[in-house]
């Protein structure tokens, strides 16, 4: 692995981390940095075996892993960004999102982050690979709780409602 991408990554992901949420006292960034640290070591490892032997049971799995995860990325952005008014940055919302995607699941953009570590571990899903990608679901999880309480303390009995009402990410299941 090339130790100069790695460092320069690391360190893209640790500004954005800051600038994006823990600047603003939003400390589920702590944690949503190793989701991303996760799915960025993935991928170092795994690039090279992106397109090899599309029909395998993994490279099929892990296209629709892929796929699911840009979905729930853009319309997670674009309800926050139209519904959510956000004020400073796309997560920093005024208004509580409880429409599309969000009237289900409250953590869409996590899922994404899961499916996308996940689907870029099944393309060559080995022992570290299975270890980054537990990482990143751990990370995801985590990142979810922290958020939950921060958004308790912002949006009240509003929020405490809203998770009696919805699943953390998966309808039915979790």
């Amino acid at each position: 692995m090339n130790y100069l991408v790695l460092t320069a990554g690391t360190i893209v992901i640790i500004f954005l981390s800051w600038i994006i949420s823990v600047k603003h006292r939003r400390y589920h960034g702590v944690a949503r940095f190793f989701s991303f640290e996760s799915i960025f070591l993935l991928f170092l490892l795994n690039y090279k075996t992106w397109f090899s032997d599309p029909l395998a049971w993994h490279q099929v799995i892990s296209w629709i892993l892929l796929t699911l995860s840009l979905y729930f990325a853009v319309a997670g952005f674009i309800l926050l960004r139209n519904i959510g008014k956000p004020d400073s940055n796309f997560e920093n919302t005024s208004v509580l999102v409880k429409k599309g995607l969000y009237r289900y699941i409250r953590h869409p953009l996590y899922l994404s982050l899961f499916l996308l570590g996940t689907g870029i571990m099944f393309k060559n899903p080995e022992a570290k690979q299975v270890l980054l990608g537990i990482m990143n679901l751990l990370a995801a999880y985590l990142t979810a709780k922290i958020e939950e309480k921060e958004m308790t303390a912002k949006f009240g009995k509003e929020y405490l409602e809203y998770r009696k009402e919805t699943w953390m990410f998966i309808p039915f299941i979790i």
